[in-house]
């Protein structure tokens, strides 16, 4: 999928676990879990609302377009 999540990413930046978030987003730690690995298929607005306003971040800042092509480079 072209679709690249960069949630761990921003975890660090922000030096938060995944629990502490899933804590203040109210959801989760295994669906945060899944998210972060990329194994979803969408994400809800509301759910991605409150990941940006508790990381402090933009929702491009947490998913990345990467093209096929590309992607098979980087590996």
């Amino acid at each position: 999928m072209p679709i690249v999540v960069r949630l761990d990413v921003m975890l660090a930046k922000r030096k938060m676990t995944s629990r502490d978030l899933a804590a203040r987003i109210g959801i989760a730690e295994q669906n945060l879990s899944l998210l972060k690995s990329g194994k979803v298929r969408g994400v809800r607005f509301n759910t991605l609302e409150a990941i940006c306003a508790a990381l402090d971040c933009q929702p491009g800042d947490l998913l990345e377009y990467q093209p096929e092509a590309e992607r098979q480079a980087d590996a």
